[in-house]
């Protein structure tokens, strides 16, 4: 997403968790089809952390060319994140070294789908926002 016109940086952000999330989905989805698969080593995706530190880190960064401009905080950064993907190698030592544990994976679903519900409310809300600051330029 450009960094440039009516979208701010919330807008920006939301716009890199959403496609995040999608991304956690697929791994996640791929660990369930693959639970009883011998010797498949779940696939891990964490960025919450990463990104909240990326977010917190480039505010000091910033700079502003006049006392009214209000600092953006990620900027261009945040279209050129990216999430860490690892494998979740299985160190039981017994069984068919497979690592998925369907209790585990249901849970990170469903965590994965609340934020990213969250995530689509609060992009909701911006675009209405616009809208209604479009309606009374009108």
């Amino acid at each position: 997403m450009s960094t440039h016109g009516i979208f701010d940086t919330t807008i920006q952000v939301l716009d890199k968790v959403l496609e995040l999330r999608t991304r956690k989905l697929e791994a996640i989805s791929s660990n369930i089809a693959n639970a009883e698969t011998p010797g498949y080593a779940a696939q891990r995706m964490d960025f919450e952390e990463k990104l909240q530190t990326a977010i917190s880190g480039s505010k000091a960064k910033t700079s502003v060319t006049h006392p009214r401009h209000i600092p953006t905080g990620l900027g261009d950064d945040v279209s050129s994140f990216q999430a860490d993907m690892y494998r979740d190698e299985d160190r039981s030592g017994f069984g068919d070294k497979n690592s998925v544990s369907l209790d585990q994976e249901m849970v990170d679903l469903s965590r994965n789908q609340i934020r990213f519900e969250a995530a689509i409310r609060s992009l909701n809300k911006k675009f209405s926002m616009l809208k209604m600051v479009i309606q009374e330029r009108a």
